[in-house]
């Protein structure tokens, strides 16, 4: 069943109107001192994908949604706003704006669990321009680090070839609340389960786990530690064989005879350790136990071993994935792209070099071959008519929820379908290939017409007219 309301994960109600970059506050203090709050549109997306990525899934939505919804500026934290220097010359009345802050604005996006591509609108914010400026740094922190790490396990998924990936990843995590987060966003990528447990209570995902080495240490005697472990979880019994010897851990660990569950290789070379193991276990005729690897693990250290047939069921993934140790950072951007005044709709648009941005409120269409697999995308405006899907869909209307938040569940079946519909070439490992997105005839046309409007020559309009994704 759908969740009953979006899932805040970690941050309380009471906090979240801090949660933010303090030029947030001093933009929006100055846009109420100087009577600026028209209608704005403001769009989330990431200019170009990370090296070595060719597909992005959207995901952090249902915590976004949580926060707009939740954001309010209570008494202890407007006292710590008014006594900060930079407020010392802001009127009394900003702060009581801020006492009745609600967000009561239009949001658009992706669903959580769809494959993206760079300069794609994840998110499109429209609002009062207090309301949708202030949300930015909590919904980019939000989107970019789900995202990336719902992408990274997606690569990861994808390595293992259809065995279980778990995620492994809380103590290696940037932080307690990160290590939920990353639970929430690997399982969306594809993994079976966690071993963050606060994350599978929230989340209803399975909790996975064996012991650590410590365990084995603990004892005196290698065998005594299998055989106490597997009386007190006589249907769970899975065993880390690795702490001394492997090869003799794996021998005793056969003793546990037809209960025994599985085993964990945890270091030296697994490729091989793996197919050694295999043996033993086949020789004691135990061959329904599963082997689990772990130890850094990664997409490319995966799909290596299982080219030289390591002999793997199921791979626990920790640092490599919830810090998505190669790329640790997505560089996703929050951006004005209209404003309405006076009844007409003003295109904005950023001319920096290397920043530029395209005006307008957009639509990604999505086309499909004739065998429902993706073929390309357009990113046009929001009126446009192709024989296509669009990707946007409603959120929130006036500051409501429109329909239940879907489970991560759900949510997980939703990546798994768009990966499934994602051509083969785009998901190898080191694809240098770019999935084909290109922008709409019209959009073009407003963005040359704000170029015109805007009065930039020279240097900058020759840069500008190419603007191509």
């Amino acid at each position: 069943m759908p969740s009953k309301q979006p899932k805040p994960l970690f941050l309380n109600d009471t906090n979240l109107c801090l949660a933010t970059d303090l030029y947030q506050l001093t933009m929006i203090a100055g846009y109420f001192e100087c009577g600026k709050n028209h209608k704005s549109t403001f769009e989330l997306f990431v200019r170009n994908l990370p090296e070595k990525r060719t597909y992005l899934i959207a995901a952090g939505l249902e915590q976004a949604i949580y926060y707009l919804r939740k954001l309010r500026f209570t008494g202890e934290y407007l006292k710590y706003l008014r006594d900060l220097p930079v407020f010392k010359d802001v009127s009394r009345g900003f702060f009581d704006h801020l006492r009745n802050f609600r967000f009561s604005g239009d949001v658009y996006a992706v669903p959580e669990g769809t494959v993206i591509f760079a300069n794609e609108p994840i998110i499109r914010i429209t609002a009062p321009l207090i309301e949708a400026q202030i949300i930015e740094t909590y919904l980019l922190s939000m989107i970019n680090y789900q995202t990336l790490i719902a992408s990274k396990a997606s690569r990861v998924v994808h390595a293992a070839g259809g065995r279980e990936v778990i995620d492994f990843g809380t103590r290696r995590a940037h932080g307690p609340q990160a290590g939920v987060l990353a639970a929430r966003a690997c399982f969306i990528g594809g993994c079976a389960g966690t071993s963050n447990v606060l994350a599978a209570y929230e989340l209803g995902i399975p909790s996975i786990g064996t012991v650590a080495h410590s365990w084995v240490m603990a004892y005196d005697n290698e065998y005594e530690s299998y055989e106490d472990f597997h009386k007190v979880f006589p249907d769970n019994t899975i065993l880390l064989i690795d702490t001394y010897d492997t090869i003799t851990g794996a021998e005793l660990a056969t003793r546990i005879g037809k209960k025994l569950k599985g085993v964990r290789l945890d270091s030296g070379n697994i490729t091989l350790l793996s197919k050694k193991v295999r043996k033993i276990l086949d020789d004691a005729g135990l061959g329904h136990v599963k082997i689990t690897a772990s130890g850094d693990l990664n997409e490319y250290k995966i799909s290596r071993m299982l080219d030289k047939g390591a002999c793997i069921d199921s791979f626990g993934v920790g640092t490599e994935m919830v810090t998505s140790k190669d790329i640790p950072a997505l560089g996703g951007v929050y951006k004005l792209v209209e404003q309405e005044k006076e009844g007409r709709s003003m295109p904005k648009m950023k001319f920096s070099k290397d920043k530029s941005t395209c005006p307008a409120k957009k639509q990604v269409y999505r086309f499909l071959n004739n065998k429902g697999i993706f073929k390309k995308d357009i990113i046009g405006l929001i009126d446009e008519v192709f024989d296509a899907k669009a990707l946007l869909l409603p959120v929130m209307k006036k500051g409501k929820l429109l329909h239940k938040i879907p489970t991560v569940q759900q949510i997980q079946k939703t990546a798994r379908k768009n990966i499934s519909q994602l051509p083969d070439r785009f998901k190898a490992l080191n694809c240098k290939t770019a999935y084909p997105v290109a922008i709409s005839k019209k959009l073009r046309q407003v963005r040359d017409k704000t170029i015109r409007n805007t009065g930039i020559t020279g240097r900058d309009k020759k840069r500008n007219k190419d603007f191509v994704l």
